[in-house]
C-alpha cells in the first residue's frame, strides 16, 4: 500500500505506512533514557529539559546510587543534588522540581510514582510530554504520544500537524494514529529524526519514507 501512497495523500492514509516503515527501519527504537524503574525514569525525564539525553545518562548512574528511591530525592540536601546535576543545566530549578515531587510521591503515594495522568501532572516539574514518558515507557499505558522536539518538527515535515503547540500537536497525531501505537509512534520519530531527519540537514536520499513525506518533495 505504501507504494501506492504519495505525499500528497491524506495523513490519515499516510500514517499506518509510515509507521510500518519505521518499525521496520527502527526494531530497536526505544526510550533513550537509561532507568530501570519509574522513579528514576521520571527523574531522569526531568533531567532532560534543554539537555541531550547521552549528558542525563553520563550524570543518573551516581545520582541513582546516592538516591536510591523517593525519599532519598526529597530528604536530600540541595546543594549536593545540584552539584550532582549540574552539567544538565538548569540545575537549581531542576533540583527544586525533583525534590518537591519526590516529595509529594512520599507523602501522597506511599513512595511509588502514581500512574495516571492527573496525578503525573500534580508533581513538580512535570508536563504532559514527561507525564507520557512515564506512563507509555514505565506502565505501558498509552494515554497520551510524547511530543519532543525531535517529533514536533518531524510531526510538521511529515504534514502530520501544521501545528506549533506540542498540546495540538499531540491532538492532531492522536487523531490518526492507532492508540496501539501512541508509545511507539514517539521512540520512532526520535529515532528517525536523530538518525535521519536532522533539523538543519535532514538526509532525504537516505530516508525510508521521503516518498510519504511532503518536505521531501518540496
Amino acid at each position: 500500500m505504501s507504494a501506492e501512497l504519495t505525499a500528497a495523500a491524506p495523513a490519515a492514509e499516510r500514517i499506518g505506512p509510515i509507521l510500518a516503515l519505521l518499525h521496520a527501519a527502527y526494531p530497536d527504537a526505544r526510550c533513550a533514557l537509561d532507568h530501570r524503574n519509574a522513579l528514576e525514569l521520571l527523574v531522569a525525564t526531568i533531567l532532560s529539559a534543554q539537555c541531550t539525553d547521552e549528558r542525563v545518562n553520563k550524570v543518573t548512574p551516581a545520582l541513582f546510587a546516592r538516591y536510591p528511591d523517593a525519599r532519598a530525592f526529597a530528604e536530600a540536601d540541595r546543594a549536593e543534588l545540584e552539584e550532582m546535576i549540574h552539567s544538565t543545566g538548569f540545575y537549581r530549578n531542576k533540583a527544586k522540581n525533583i525534590q518537591e515531587a519526590c516529595a509529594r510521591i512520599v507523602e501522597v503515594y506511599d513512595g511509588q510514582v502514581p500512574a495516571t495522568m492527573d496525578d503525573l501532572l500534580s508533581l513538580a516539574g512535570v508536563a504532559r510530554k514527561t507525564a507520557n514518558v512515564v506512563l507509555g515507557t514505565a506502565y505501558h499505558m498509552a494515554d497520551g504520544i510524547v511530543v519532543d522536539t525531535h517529533v514536533k518538527r518531524l510531526a510538521q515535515r511529515l504534514g502530520l500537524s501544521t501545528q506549533n503547540d506540542p498540546d495540538k500537536i499531540e491532538r492532531d497525531l492522536q487523531a490518526i494514529t492507532p492508540r496501539e501505537e501512541w508509545i511507539d509512534l514517539s521512540h520512532l520519530l526520535i529515532f528517525h529524526g536523530r538518525r535521519v531527519c536532522d533539523a538543519r540537514k535532514p538526509n532525504c536520499p537516505g530516508c525510508v519514507i521521503r516518498h510519504l513525506c511532503p518536505a521531501a518533495q518540496a
